[in-house]
């Protein structure tokens, strides 16, 4: 209870204290807002939202009804703000993802676009067209004079209508040169075993950045054509130029042989620039009879990377003729095709050094000519050999595969390893 300090009358509520304050004791006269009386007992109602005093308790019901309306109004327009910004959003979220999409769809393109060029799948022309461009560009750069433009064009054309390589980039007698070497020399070797006699084939102006795979061909087909063994299957032979191997791979595909990599290169190679791998050379070596293994020595099984596995294989494929032979050893192998990712060279040796470590003696088709023939001379010199060595710790690559040729298959087993090829797998190590 609140007593007046004035009068001494009590009341219930601070309200009703202001009331009683301002009715009975104000000075001034006090007149009510709707009747303009100063003794007017209506009776009051205030809105609880916004302050408005009404006299009718219904009138302010109604009142406060309108207060709550437009409250949901409010709600329900912010319902539909909500609703609007969401579907803002999620329009700027699928041009998000369209344009996403659409990056992701011209990298892709961009990419496969760089791997046509770099396999030489782009429509971009083939050997005789590089050929012709690169002979250009040096007539134009005062480095070849018109008259041998016009020999070199009528002598491709030539090699290209018999389908014989020319021989301009071939080296032949270096593997007896090596004979000799190691007969006099080399005394940090202990042993070393040497492949049959095989020729070097150097990339030309129209094959290079790309013919690695042809070439090492031509130098295992060149060894296996000075080998009796094989005159049964190669009766005939000449080592191919590139257009003609090329054609050659088409053929066995035609045959039914790896359909699957038919199909990864359009089932077409001639005309164009691209790459061949073990696949097509085990392709092409077993179309024409020739007794070969495709080995995948998929993962490193050495320290930092290194392949000894690889080095261990060779040895055991060289050295299985003769035991207790001596220091340098001329064996009925053929040499072997060993590729990695994006490169490819021709195994012709293996050395066994005074401390036990082996070491690779590889043709590299990217070798000059004239670096390959300085193995020719009567006083080779060791850095010429430096240049054919390849030790396990130069072997880093994530995976290599080698194609070695083993002997002859007869016409049985020649369809039986093209059924074979149509599910393509080679052995892999380990």
């Amino acid at each position: 209870m609140l007593s007046c300090n004035i009068c001494g009358e009590t009341v219930t509520s601070e309200p009703d204290m202001k009331t009683h304050l301002l009715i009975v004791h104000m000075e001034n006269e006090v007149t009510c807002p709707f009747c303009k009386l100063s003794d007017c007992n209506q009776p009051l109602y205030d809105c609880p939202m916004c302050g408005l005093i009404c006299t009718n308790y219904h009138i302010l019901q109604e009142h406060v009804d309108l207060h709550l309306e437009e409250s949901n109004f409010g709600q329900g327009m912010d319902r539909v703000q909500c609703s609007r910004d969401l579907e803002l959003a999620q329009q700027l979220q699928q041009e998000e993802d369209r344009k996403r999409r659409s990056e992701e769809s011209r990298q892709e393109m961009e990419e496969f676009q760089n791997l046509q060029r770099q396999y030489g799948l782009n429509n971009s022309g083939g050997y005789k067209q590089q050929q012709l461009r690169n002979m250009e560009i040096e007539v134009n750069r005062g480095r070849m004079h018109p008259s041998e433009f016009h020999r070199r064009k009528a002598d491709m054309m030539e090699s290209l209508a018999i389908g014989i390589d020319d021989g301009k980039t071939k080296t032949s007698g270096i593997m007896e040169a090596l004979y000799r070497y190691y007969q006099n020399a080399a005394t940090d070797v202990r042993r070393v075993w040497l492949s049959t006699v095989v020729d070097h084939f150097q990339s030309s102006f129209g094959d290079k950045g790309w013919g690695c795979g042809y070439r090492n061909f031509q130098m295992l087909l060149s060894s296996l054509l000075q080998n009796d063994a094989y005159d049964d299957c190669l009766k005939g032979m000449s080592v191919p130029c590139i257009p003609k191997i090329q054609s050659m791979i088409e053929d066995a595909w035609k045959e039914g042989f790896d359909p699957q990599g038919a199909s990864q290169l359009n089932n077409r190679l001639q005309g164009t620039k691209a790459w061949i791998g073990a696949c097509e050379v085990y392709t092409l070596l077993t179309s024409l009879r020739i007794k070969c293994r495709i080995i995948d020595f998929h993962k490193s099984t050495g320290p930092l990377g290194t392949h000894p596995r690889l080095f261990e294989w060779i040895l055991s494929y060289y050295s299985s003729e003769r035991e207790g032979s001596p220091k340098v050893l001329f064996t009925s192998k053929p040499p072997i095709y060993l590729q990695h990712q994006g490169h490819s060279q021709t195994v012709v040796g293996i050395e066994e050094r005074k401390n036990r470590t082996l070491c690779l003696l590889v043709f590299d088709p990217g070798c000059p000519s004239r670096e390959m023939q300085k193995l020719l001379k009567q006083d080779m010199e060791a850095s010429s050999v430096k240049q054919l060595r390849k030790f396990v710790g130069n072997l880093k690559h994530k995976q290599y595969q080698i194609v070695a040729v083993e002997g002859v298959l007869s016409s049985e087993e020649k369809i039986a390893r093209r059924q074979a090829s149509q599910v393509f797998t080679a052995e892999k190590i380990p």
